[in-house]
């Protein structure tokens, strides 16, 4: 996920001051909410939670076969 720096807010300014996050929403389309200086929560449009989806069992399958062929090594010394 790519995050735009100029939607990062800490949790203690969101807390004091949400409108702007909504600000931030409306102008950028999300918001990542601070934690420790961490990204913890974000903040989206309602029409955007629609496409907001768990990948496919076919694409996390790819992705499986894609990093065991990449890394194979690793893999087989793990499995010692």
């Amino acid at each position: 996920m790519n995050v735009n720096t100029d939607t990062l807010i800490s949790i203690s300014e969101a807390n004091q001051n949400f409108s702007k996050v909504a600000r931030l929403v409306d102008k950028y389309g999300s918001a990542v909410i601070l934690k420790n200086n961490s990204p913890r929560y974000v903040i989206l449009e309602f029409p955007k939670a629609d496409e907001v989806s768990a990948p496919a069992d076919d694409e996390v399958m790819a992705l499986s076969d894609m990093f065991i062929k990449k890394n194979t090594k690793v893999y087989e010394e793990l499995a010692k």
